[in-house]
């Protein structure tokens, strides 16, 4: 089968509107969650976001686009002219029907649907908007890319919250081996307006401090809950000939192995499935557990989901026998877009041979015996990561990146 590589990445994160500077601060420990500032939050029991607060998406988005759509496709539309920019790739030079786009995204285009229905109980149907059915649909970030860049071959969208990220670089895959030649995959999420984060409170998973070097806290005895952030990633990802044959300029990895499962009904005698997840997607990439360089960890800052968690890695690498990281400490949960984001981290990692730092993370939970990485990088050499998401409602998903030389 075709081995699917990746060849371009754009980066969008509350630390980082560029990969460089996403990854150098993640190195730094140099985190984006802040207090909220899209709308009035003292009125929330949500303090605390990872934002993009520079990102005016008028300097980067068409104006037609702009009304068009909502800020979860803004933040992709950039990060996919990143991805494909990093790529130095001419999309108008190959076939277009060999060339596809599947993101994620789990919230849509909250805010506008926000915005126009104030609009109608405000004003009056006349004054809502025409795009607004189209720009708060999950799809239509791949659309408006497919449309964008004339990639008419295989569209999809994925809607698994945060596992979502990696099934997208998943099914990308699956596109590739399928007579195509490139494929625009990951995802992006901006659920930064009221409705958005209300719609989140029921869970009673959202940490409530102030504080933002001790709201978000994965795997510590300390943990009350995650911090919603926006963002994402998009990743060109190309059949490895092709890729060889149009002379592309770097390859950062492979996207050697991807499972998916989903959970039994709460209650029950079953066990959660990440574990299974994660061995499956192993088993796709031919690697034994002996092999992984890193874990990168869904790292959900709920205890007895972070409790679950490291039992899953535990039961696969033994207690402390891999390292594990949790990056998304310094942005916040991106939902669909953090397995994308985690992705890129891990390609990096592999570029440069070291193993970015999980923040403010002190005295691990009881049952978390991992190997967590705190406060600063870790020097090592790094090959094969497994990257590691979650999604509200019982979702799991895997994949293994590696090098390729």
């Amino acid at each position: 089968m075709k081995t699917a590589v990746v060849t371009g990445l754009g980066v969008m994160a509350p630390n980082g509107m560029d990969t460089e500077t996403f990854w150098s601060n993640i190195l730094d420990g140099k985190s984006g969650i802040n207090r909220i500032q899209r709308f009035d939050a003292p009125r929330y029991p949500v303090k605390l976001a990872g934002e993009l607060a520079t990102f005016d998406p008028a300097e980067h988005v068409p104006s037609r686009l702009l009304v068009e759509t909502s800020a979860m496709s803004h933040l992709a539309l950039v990060a996919a002219d990143k991805a494909i920019k990093d790529a130095e790739v001419d999309p108008s030079q190959l076939p277009e029907y060999e060339l596809g786009v599947i993101t994620a995204n789990a919230t849509g285009g909250v805010e506008v649907g926000q915005r126009e229905l104030e609009k109608l109980w405000t004003q009056g149907p006349e004054h809502v908007s025409a795009y607004m059915s189209i720009a708060w649909f999950y799809a239509a970030t791949t659309g408006q890319l497919s449309i964008r860049h004339k990639f008419r071959g295989h569209c999809g969208v994925v809607v698994s919250e945060q596992a979502g990220g990696l099934d997208a670089i998943g099914h990308g895959r699956r596109v590739l081996r399928q007579d195509h030649r490139l494929v625009l995959v990951g995802g992006t999420e901006s659920a930064m307006s009221p409705a958005g984060v209300v719609a989140q409170i029921p869970t009673n998973n959202l940490s409530t401090s102030d504080d933002p070097a001790a709201a978000f806290l994965p795997f510590d005895v300390r943990a009350g809950g995650y911090v919603p952030g926006e963002g994402g990633a998009i990743l060109v990802i190309e059949d490895a000939d092709s890729a060889r044959e149009r002379g592309a300029p770097r390859v950062y990895g492979e996207i050697a192995g991807y499972a998916a499962t989903f959970d039994p009904r709460p209650g029950g005698d079953r066990p959660p499935t990440l574990e299974q997840a994660a061995r499956l997607a192993l088993a796709d990439a031919g690697v034994e557990p002996g092999d992984v360089d890193v874990v990168f960890a869904d790292a959900y800052g709920v205890p007895e989901l972070d409790r679950a968690e490291a039992a899953a890695i535990t039961a696969i690498f033994g207690p402390n026998g891999v390292p594990v990281t949790a990056p998304k400490t310094m942005t916040g949960r991106i939902y669909a877009g953090a397995g994308a984001l985690d992705t890129v981290t891990a390609l990096l990692s592999i570029r440069d041979g070291v193993i970015p730092p999980t923040v403010n993370v002190g005295t691990l939970a009881p049952g978390c015996d991992i190997d967590l990485v705190r406060e600063r990088p870790r020097t090592a050499p790094v090959r094969t990561a497994l990257v590691l998401g979650r999604g509200h409602g019982g979702f799991n998903s895997a994949v293994v990146v590696r090098a390729t030389s």
